[in-house]
């Protein structure tokens, strides 16, 4: 009896630790980046699309909106020979009702274990397998920020990629998306103090949400840069970009 008894305890304590396995590894073995995707010809996404600039010789800054629609324009190959889908960046007026005027062209490429975006001949990670809370990789691996001669990516270097609130829901302005996933590509980061005009200072953030079946439903962006008067110059002034991209509609 005292056999039995302890036989049972054991498949008891055997069935709990195989159920909290299985409970642990499903949620990123079952979730791909593409899952969070739509490649496909004709798809598109139209956002509410916000660029902060800044103007007067850096000495004023003012937002600029538009409505954007990204349409997946072709099926392609990479210069790495890899099966790749070209997407066109159109711009309309806030309405939606001008013209919408070609902007920008990048390549999407989804292999098994990531989603690489080219855009102005910088290669990004943007997605990655496993898809899983916490899990981070180098996005910006690809870009080679250390030697930039004339600083224009430079802020770019270092950045770890996290994923957040995987299959959590998010709103946008066309309302909730159920199953989303969120990339902190850079939590926001200030060197300085913009508060004081006689030092240099800098702030950077980036932050992308994925919609399931849709694609980019959501990117907060900013990098700006405050120099100081010098000898040259008798007022500081402030270079860089904000971006704000918004769900309004998509197929």
């Amino acid at each position: 009896m005292k056999k039995l008894h302890l036989l049972f305890i054991v498949s008891i304590l055997l069935i709990i630790a195989a159920s909290c396995k299985k409970t642990y590894n499903t949620p990123a073995a079952s979730i791909q980046p593409t899952d969070y995707l739509q490649l496909q010809v004709g798809k598109y996404v139209t956002y509410r699309l916000d660029s902060l600039q800044f103007t007067n010789f850096g000495t004023q800054d003012t937002i600029v909106s538009y409505q954007a629609k990204d349409v997946i324009d072709a099926a392609i190959t990479d210069n790495l020979g890899r099966p790749s889908w070209r997407v066109i960046r159109y711009l309309s007026d806030t309405t939606g009702t001008a013209d919408w005027v070609p902007d920008i062209t990048y390549i999407v490429t989804a292999t098994k274990q990531d989603v690489e975006v080219v855009e102005n001949n910088l290669r990004y990670i943007k997605l990655v397998y496993p898809v899983s809370n916490g899990y981070n990789w180098a996005g910006n691996s690809y870009i080679d920020a250390t030697s930039d001669t004339f600083n224009v990516v430079t802020y770019l270097y270092g950045w770890n990629y996290t994923y957040n609130n995987v299959a959590k829901p998010f709103t946008v302005l066309s309302g909730t998306v159920d199953s989303t996933i969120t990339v902190i590509q850079q939590p926001d980061m200030t060197i300085g103090d913009f508060s004081n005009p006689t030092q240099f200072s800098e702030r950077d953030y980036s932050t992308e949400v994925y919609g399931k079946g849709i694609g980019l439903i959501y990117k907060s962006f900013l990098h700006q840069e405050f120099q100081p008067p010098n000898g040259a110059t008798s007022v500081g002034s402030t270079s860089g970009y904000g971006l704000t991209l918004n769900m309004i509609d998509h197929n």
